[in-house]
């Protein structure tokens, strides 16, 4: 049997929280989902375990309580610096824009702090996002309110959605928990999806910005199909063969 890669090792372990935050539990199932044996997904759920991503149980294992912002925006910090480099010069200096709670493009957040505008409107569904657009000069920034979504802390919800309904946005910065060159973008709930496709919805130009390791995967809730995306930000050179499959689908920065 030929040895198995990193970034494939990587790729399941991935899929495997998101079916652990979908509902799944238990090994055998797991198993039978990802296409290995129940002993790889018992080394895996170690790993995950020592990354303090799950927390195993009798049978299986079950995703950590504590999916804090905190927590998110210590993992792959580098890709998402990348991205948010990538995504400083698409910022209109006037009009709206809207983001999204991710912390991916909280990273965009954090850098319109040290680029001024000249009269921009942004409307986020993040608390985190929304503390650094108000200290953003030249920024009104406004907060949906909603109900926090338990899975990732995102503003969601009937008050998010007319809240979001309100605004004519020139860009919307999304990211999204798995990207699949045929499904699209997904997410872990449809409550996040839903408040993505609005801010779509309002938007003139849509701006999805994934780093690497979720290319290829897919989520529990679709979102955002690839004709409905304007450009795909990653972490990658946008040569990269990786993005070979989402070439002549979507604008790749």
């Amino acid at each position: 049997m030929p040895e198995e890669s990193t970034a494939e090792g990587d790729l399941r372990r991935a899929s495997i929280v998101t079916a652990l935050r979908g509902g799944m539990r238990r090994v055998d199932d797991l198993a039978r989902v990802c296409g290995v044996s129940t002993m790889t997904i018992r080394r895996d759920l170690q790993v995950l375990e020592q990354r303090n991503e799950v927390r195993r149980v009798r049978g299986g294992a079950v995703p950590v309580d504590a999916w804090t912002f905190g927590h998110r925006l210590g993992r792959s910090v580098a890709a998402k610096e990348a991205i948010a480099a990538k995504l400083l010069p698409l910022v209109p200096d006037e009009g709206g824009i809207g983001l999204d709670g991710s912390t991916t493009v909280h990273g965009l957040a954090r850098l319109l702090k040290e680029q001024p505008v000249s009269d921009l409107t942004a409307v986020t569904t993040g608390f985190e996002t929304f503390h650094e657009l108000s200290r953003a000069p030249g920024c009104r920034a406004y907060a949906t309110g909603g109900t926090a979504d338990l899975h990732t802390g995102s503003l969601v919800g009937p008050l998010a959605q007319v809240t979001l309904e309100q605004f004519a946005l020139h860009t919307c910065f999304l990211s999204a928990t798995h990207l699949d060159d045929s499904l699209g973008s997904t997410e872990f709930t449809a409550d996040e999806a839903a408040v993505k496709r609005v801010l779509k919805t309002v938007s003139r130009r849509t701006v999805l910005a994934v780093d690497s390791s979720k290319l290829g995967c897919r989520a529990v809730a679709k979102c955002l199909s690839l004709d409905e995306i304007g450009i795909l930000v990653t972490d990658l050179d946008p040569r990269d063969e990786r993005l070979d499959p989402y070439r002549g689908l979507v604008d790749i920065l």
